[in-house]
């Protein structure tokens, strides 16, 4: 089997991992999922295709490239997106299929060093707090040990954007910022509005940082029943975020999804 045919596999496994219904994280046609083909290309998920039913058919392969040069130019209207979005494929003819309108951002933290898998979905559970009134200060900090062994030391919080072109200019701005302060690219990115982006090395860390950061929601949502969350210092963010046997457990729990 190629690698190709490898990574395809994994993104099938992870994108219904991530549609599972017992999940909560996505139904019908949210979310989507990426993986990094090489240094040139990347599997996007085709628009519209909901994650449990997604098959080896309903990637598309599309050009890095192409995608990253129109981060750097103007905004473009809804005919030219399109236009962009079916330019980009690879060995691809017509109209079908066509790649997410969330490829842009895909492209973009595909680039980055690490990341070479992305699952964006829409759990209940935190957009009950993203779609509220106070939900950057809601998620402004750590909670417990393993939302930083999983999920990293902070989430990268992007205000509402406009899906497509502009959400992606957003999320490379506050994304670089981020790798500014904490010099690493971030597990867990949360818009505003919209829902959960996570990325990894592999589907394994996707999944893990998933999973985690929705039980972080619904931690949120029970601390302010209770009068409101109470945030780990940085002093013991830092430390969790730095000692030795905690990274030892995450590696395992990446191994082996413990």
């Amino acid at each position: 089997m190629s690698d190709r045919s490898v990574i395809l596999d994994r993104i099938v496994a992870l994108s219904h991992w991530l549609g599972d219904p017992a999940r909560d994280l996505a139904i019908l046609g949210e979310g989507n999922t990426s993986a990094r083909i090489d240094a040139e290309s990347f599997f996007v998920k085709e628009s519209g295709k909901g994650l449990l039913e997604a098959d080896s058919t309903s990637f598309v392969p599309v050009s890095t490239a192409a995608i990253l040069a129109t981060l750097d130019g103007p905004d473009l209207d809804d005919a030219k997106i399109r236009q962009v979005l079916l330019d980009a494929r690879i060995g691809c003819t017509g109209d079908r299929p066509r790649p997410s309108v969330e490829t842009f951002l895909h492209a973009y933290l595909l680039s980055l060093p690490d990341v070479e898998y992305v699952g964006h979905t829409h759990p209940t559970a935190v957009n009950a707090i993203l779609c509220s009134r106070h939900s950057r200060e809601a998620v402004a900090g750590r909670l417990f040990p393993d939302e930083i062994v999983c999920c990293g030391p902070a989430v990268c919080y992007v205000e509402y954007t406009d899906p497509g072109i502009p959400l992606a200019k957003r999320l490379r701005a506050e994304v670089e910022a981020f790798i500014k302060d904490h010099n690493m690219a971030p597990r867990v990115i949360l818009m505003e509005n919209h829902g959960l982006i996570a990325t990894g090395k592999t589907p394994r860390d996707v999944e893990t940082a998933t999973a985690m950061y929705v039980k972080t929601a619904r931690v949120i949502l029970g601390a302010y029943a209770l009068g409101g969350p109470r945030f780990l210092t940085p002093d013991n963010v830092a430390r969790i975020h730095t000692r030795p046997d905690e990274s030892y457990r995450q590696k395992l729990i990446a191994e082996r999804g413990n």
